[in-house]
Formats: structure tokens, C-alpha cells, sequence
């Protein structure tokens, strides 16, 4: 089978002459064996290596010193801070009851009715059970830190913010517009999209994967489950377009561009759940 005209991502970006089929695990730019140097998750390019270094504190006190050094060691410290608040807000649930719950969790109404679009976002940080918040949160351990690690941490939060918007669109979408739902379930699944989007591009063996994601899709369908597959399906297809966007705007110049598209797919959702609520509410 004859192979087709190599691209240029195709050849590390420092030495255009020299093919690799290796990434960069933070700025996602092709590197050969001379320009990689192995990380905990992959390899890492010369500038990166750079940038990580001269984030390494300079000055020895306590706490402030500690952070910067595990951040310089590449630790994922929005995974962790997620996980935290969430086990907070979980605890708060607990003790007031209901109240955090009527206020924060989502409903497609939330667009029309009561005008509270960031609900959307705000219903991920509530849980309805403690299996439920631990769950969630052993599975947002597990895929966290190989993607911030992969994608850096802002680009990691802005993934999973994204990507927990899409699943409330996608209760909109697909649900009974009267709907009340909270929990993380559909930014982590969006983060399985994700993943499954670059390791495809990066040749990795997806089949536990794919048994996992076809084992949590079938659950929500089970008589009497009680879990939303509509927010599942919505964050793994925005987690599975957001990883497409990081891969394709993956070079440093077309960094705007990224930007650029990620903020039109938020624009894009939230028009969608504007219109989508306002035409179902309006059709009872």
C-alpha cells in the first residue's frame, strides 16, 4: 500500500528534515528523538521544557515554594483543585439540604424561564449521593492527570468547562425540558471524548476505552437508573470536538485560531440551549 505525501506537522518543528510521528505532550508540535525529553506522560519539546523550567521557584519559602516546585514538576493542579471544590460544594450540600441544589442545579429553564444560563456549569459541582461525587471524582482523577499533562492547565480547564456546558445542551437537546439534573458525569465524559480523539491521532490502543465508554452509555438507558445518558452523549461529543480543535490549531501560530474556535463553540452551545429550551417550553 503505497503511503501518501507526508505533511509538514509530519517533521519536528526544529528540524524540518527529520520525520517523527511523536508529539510534544504540552503544545502538541511534532519533535524527533534529539528534541524529546521524556515527561510523566509522554515526551516533552526544548520551548516547553523551557517555559516549565522557568516556572521553578527561584525563592525557598514554605507553601508558596512547594506549589510552584510540584507545578514545575508538571502536577496537575487544576485536576486536584476541581476535585477539591467539588468535594466542598458536596459537603455544603450536606449540610444545608436542598438549598445549594435549588439554587445551582440545571434545568432547560434555566435559558427561558428564570433567565440563569449558568446553571449549566454551576450543576457540575453538585452531586446527588456520596457513590455519585466519588465516583465522578475517582474518574476525573484518573483522565485528568493524563490530559492536563498532555494539554497544559489552562487548556485542560477550558476543556472541561466545555465540555460540562455541552452535557447540560445536551439535557436540553434531548430531555423533557422540565428536567432538573447536577453532577460532573458529562464533563468527564467529555474528557473520555477527548482523550479518545488525540490518542487516536497519536496511534494509542483505544479498545478498554471504547468497552468503558459503550459499558457508562448503556447504564444510563437501564430501566430505573436515574442517570442522564443525554448529558453523557452531549459532553463526550463537545469533549470529542474540543480534543479535534486542540489537535488541529496544535502549531504556536495558529494559537489565535484555537482561541478563536473555542469560544465559538460556547457561543454555539449556549444559542443552541437559548433556542432549543425556548422552542420545547413553548411547545407545552
Amino acid at each position: 500500500m503505497s503511503e501518501g505525501a507526508p505533511s509538514r506537522e509530519d517533521f519536528c518543528y526544529r528540524h524540518p528534515d527529520r520525520r517523527s510521528y511523536v508529539l510534544c505532550q504540552r503544545c502538541g508540535r511534532t519533535v524527533c528523538g534529539e528534541c524529546q525529553t521524556p515527561a510523566p506522560v509522554g515526551v516533552i519539546c526544548p520551548e516547553c521544557m523551557r517555559e516549565q523550567r522557568a516556572q521553578a521557584p527561584r525563592t525557598k519559602p514554605a507553601a508558596f515554594t512547594r506549589m510552584r516546585s510540584a507545578a514545575g514538576r508538571g502536577a496537575p493542579v487544576v485536576t486536584y483543585s476541581i476535585i477539591g471544590v467539588t468535594l466542598v460544594v458536596y459537603l455544603l450540600q450536606f449540610l444545608t439540604g436542598s438549598l445549594l441544589t435549588n439554587l445551582f442545579a440545571f434545568t432547560p429553564q434555566a435559558f427561558v424561564l428564570s433567565i440563569e444560563p449558568w446553571r449549566a456549569l454551576t450543576s457540575l459541582l453538585l452531586h446527588g449521593s456520596i457513590l455519585h461525587v466519588l465516583l465522578n471524582m475517582y474518574t476525573l482523577w484518573l483522565f485528568g492527570q493524563l490530559l492536563e499533562s498532555m494539554l497544559g492547565r489552562w487548556r485542560f480547564l477550558a476543556l472541561y468547562l466545555i465540555a460540562g456546558l455541552a452535557g447540560s445542551i445536551g439535557v436540553v437537546v434531548f430531555a423533557d425540558p422540565f428536567t432538573w439534573v447536577l453532577g460532573a458525569s458529562g464533563a468527564i465524559f467529555g474528557l473520555m471524548g477527548a482523550f479518545v480523539v488525540i490518542q487516536r491521532r497519536l496511534g494509542g490502543n483505544l479498545t478498554q476505552l471504547y468497552v468503558l465508554l459503550a459499558i457508562n452509555l448503556a447504564i444510563g438507558f437501564l430501566p430505573g437508573a436515574n442517570i442522564s445518558w443525554q448529558a453523557h452523549l452531549g459532553g463526550l461529543i463537545g469533549g470529542a470536538l474540543v480534543g479535534l480543535i486542540y489537535l488541529e490549531t496544535r502549531d504556536r501560530s495558529r494559537r489565535g485560531l484555537q482561541i478563536g474556535l473555542l469560544a465559538g463553540l460556547v457561543v454555539v452551545l449556549f444559542v443552541l440551549g437559548f433556542l432549543v429550551a425556548r422552542w420545547k417550553i413553548g411547545a407545552f
